[in-house]
């Protein structure tokens, strides 16, 4: 069925709408296009007469594809993060990481599309929707095809998991600050400020998926720990801050999914150990919650 012109142009007023949504719920530009196009497709051969409210009606649809693609990610897991994670790094340090993913990161927040990629496919479709883009419990039921208790259920769970309750570590402004100014000379390639945030003695630890190399990478005192951020300054372009098991940490999460964390300790407001962490099995037990 080919739609008239006011049919296409109302689909039209809804697409920016709808791709924001289904970026939210997927983390992915691509796979939100894709969800978009789906749904284009499904209201080119539907009989537009029998549907009362079309912005309520593709909001159902892209939140029942999304949810599919979210499911079927989650069993399916085909992708090595291992391989995902040693790819990402090249192409961030070569700069080929597309310019309009990262502009949609930047909307959203790296962290984030961390926390919601540690959600159930159910807690981010309800969470997104009611949280994000304040849509009452109600209709989410009847697109999830779930009691409104149930809904207010899962939105609840999940937003308790995108706050977090850890417990704050001593000072935690301070070093908040140290963290978020860590960042920014790395961005910048700041070495000298760099030095200032910097025990003397400072010792950096990445595990073996960090290095590519089969064997982990241990850098001691100011000098190194400094060259060796300077060095990734590409790569810290698509870093943000987050806690980690309470603490403010640095996360790199290419297309919305964990790929390094990078964890400080402290004497005082000096940066004494730096732990990168890009292993899986390491990544899955960390406790990642907005700053």
């Amino acid at each position: 069925m080919i739609q008239d012109s006011s049919s296409l142009d109302g689909f039209e007023v809804e697409r920016p709408r709808l791709r924001a949504l289904a970026y939210r719920m997927l983390g992915s530009g691509a796979e939100a296009d894709d969800a978009v196009q789906e749904a284009w497709l499904r209201f080119d051969r539907t009989d537009l007469t029998q549907i009362e409210n079309l912005a309520a009606w593709l909001t159902t649809v892209v939140t029942r594809v999304c949810l599919n693609l979210l499911r079927a990610r989650q069993t399916r897991r085909e992708e090595s993060l291992e391989s995902f994670t040693a790819d990402w790094l090249g192409a961030a340090d070569e700069d080929r990481i597309p310019q309009e993913e990262a502009e949609l990161a930047d909307s959203v927040g790296l962290a984030m599309l961390v926390v919601l990629d540690r959600l159930s496919p159910a807690e981010r479709i309800a969470f997104v929707l009611h949280d994000m883009f304040d849509v009452a419990f109600d209709d989410i039921a009847r697109m999830m095809e779930r009691s409104p208790a149930a809904v207010r259920q899962l939105a609840s769970r999940a937003r308790a998991k995108v706050r977090g309750t850890g417990p704050q570590a001593a000072d935690p402004a301070r070093r908040r600050h140290a963290v978020e100014a860590y960042l920014t000379a790395t961005r910048t390639g700041d070495f000298e400020a760099l030095l200032t945030l910097l025990d003397p003695e400072v010792e950096l630890r990445a595990d073996a998926a960090v290095t590519g190399a089969g064997r982990p990478l241990t850098l001691q005192g100011a000098l190194a720990v400094a060259r060796s951020a300077v060095a990734a300054t590409p790569r810290a372009r698509f870093t943000a801050l987050a806690l980690v098991d309470g603490r403010p940490a640095l996360i790199m999460a290419p297309l919305g999914r964990l790929s390094v964390v990078i964890r400080f300790a402290f004497a005082g407001s000096a940066i004494t150990a730096i732990d990168i962490i890009a292993d899986p099995d390491r990544l899955r037990t960390l406790d990642i919650t907005l700053d």
